[in-house]
């Protein structure tokens, strides 16, 4: 085979490998069908704003998990049979617990979770300051303290004056 033979299988084949990645990227969207329009809209914010519960945080439109797949097609046979999103939304969460939303309903238990942290940091701190507060502050340079009698500069002035001595011959 010449050169330019090649060239021209390379120019086709790179066409032919684009066209099928697309046809496997296509292949892997799942296709769903509903009796009303409507119907579509709710089961894809629903399935936007409910989470995995197998995968750590996608959501169950970009999770192709088998639970997933099962959730979702949960989720269409719900709205299929007339049910609200809150109706369908406390089936999965009495199924699979509070996990499975992105934004649960605030309680006792998620309110520990998102307060605890900042009232015990708040905590610490408070107790941090209250025992620098208690903590002797030292003195300034040059500044005498209370407890440092004048007799101190004495000494020092005589032990100084005794090691020039000791140094003269």
């Amino acid at each position: 085979m010449n050169s330019r033979a090649r060239s021209g299988l390379r120019w086709l084949a790179t066409p032919l490998m684009a066209a099928l990645l697309c046809a496997v990227a296509v292949a892997g969207i799942e296709v769903v069908e509903f009796s009303e329009p409507q119907l579509r809209e709710r089961y894809q914010g629903l399935t936007e704003e409910l989470r995995c519960p197998k995968c750590q945080n996608q959501n169950l439109a970009d999770s192709n998990a088998p639970i997933s797949v099962d959730m979702r097609a949960q989720v269409r046979s719900m709205l299929e049979a007339g049910h609200s999103d809150a109706q369908i939304k406390q089936n999965l969460v009495d199924r699979y617990s509070e996990f499975v939303l992105y934004r649960p309903a605030l309680n006792l238990a998620t309110a520990l979770l998102w307060g605890l942290p900042p009232l015990l940091l708040l905590v610490g701190i408070g107790l941090l300051v209250m025992l620098r507060r208690r903590q002797p502050r030292p003195a300034a340079p040059g500044l005498r303290s209370a407890a440092e009698p004048a007799s101190t500069e004495q000494r020092v002035a005589a032990l100084l004056a005794s090691q020039q001595q000791e140094r003269q011959p």
